[in-house]
């Protein structure tokens, strides 16, 4: 069940490790988080202005991902590992190593460094064999509120659509989109999709970028800010 989900502090987090289906709750906690956020960002807020997150910058590791070590001169120390939702890999006779949150260069360098201290100038190929997959988030007064792959490009109607569509409770002229800009803020865009579609236009129909969030409301929400602070959102993967 999504009960839980629908508090939105550490959706995100919590959600990267399942896929479920549920009854929505009511939208006060999401009105809780907006409280939190400002309408606007300058220097004398929480941190300089949001830039945003450079795009095509380096995939990091997560949980969970799938890394295949091969080493050249001594094949014995050859293996598969796994990260785990601690954030560590446990290799062949050097034990734990934090790798979450690097690059595969910096992967690369820490397992060097670790077998360093048994093994003269190893050279070790990293090669990542399994990965978490791009996603989206919908949730609140949707059929089938949950986490889903992001294929290709897909809109705020189409992740609704994808999810079940409205249930008679939603409030569909003003679905939410969370969308985290850096470490320390994520923006908040209010989407009227009641008119869009009874419009018939969808030229501000938005698409989706990994780790987007939309949520459903089934009240009017008083107050959207524009940027909530990101920890209080919780954590997910960084943006590609």
């Amino acid at each position: 069940m999504l009960a839980g989900l629908f508090v939105i502090c550490g959706a995100w987090a919590l959600a990267r490790n399942q896929n479920s289906t549920g009854t929505a709750q009511q939208s006060d906690p999401v009105e809780q988080a907006l409280a939190h956020g400002v309408d606007h960002v300058d220097a004398t807020d929480a941190g300089p202005a949001p830039v945003l997150d450079r795009r095509n910058s380096r995939y990091r590791i997560s949980s969970e991902d799938v890394l295949d070590l091969q080493f050249q001169s001594t094949p014995e120390f050859n293996q598969t590992v796994t990260v785990e939702p601690d954030g560590y890999i446990t290799l062949k006779e050097v034990g734990d190593v934090q790798v979450e949150g690097d690059t595969l260069p910096e992967l690369r360098r820490a397992v060097q460094s670790a077998y360093e201290k048994i093994l003269a100038n190893p050279v070790i190929s990293v090669d990542l064999k399994d990965f978490q997959r791009p996603y989206f988030m919908v949730l609140g007064q949707v059929g089938r509120p949950g986490k889903y792959d992001l294929r290709g490009v897909t809109t705020v109607s189409e992740a609704v659509a994808l999810a079940g569509g409205f249930t008679t409770q939603s409030k569909h002229s003003q679905v939410l989109l969370f969308r985290r800009v850096n470490d320390k803020w994520t923006s908040v865009t209010k989407i009227d999709l009641k008119h869009m579609l009874n419009s018939r236009n969808l030229s501000e129909d938005s698409s989706l970028r990994p780790g987007d969030m939309v949520y459903v409301p089934q009240n009017a929400i008083s107050k959207v800010k524009a940027w909530v602070p990101t920890p209080t959102v919780g954590t997910y993967g960084p943006l590609p």
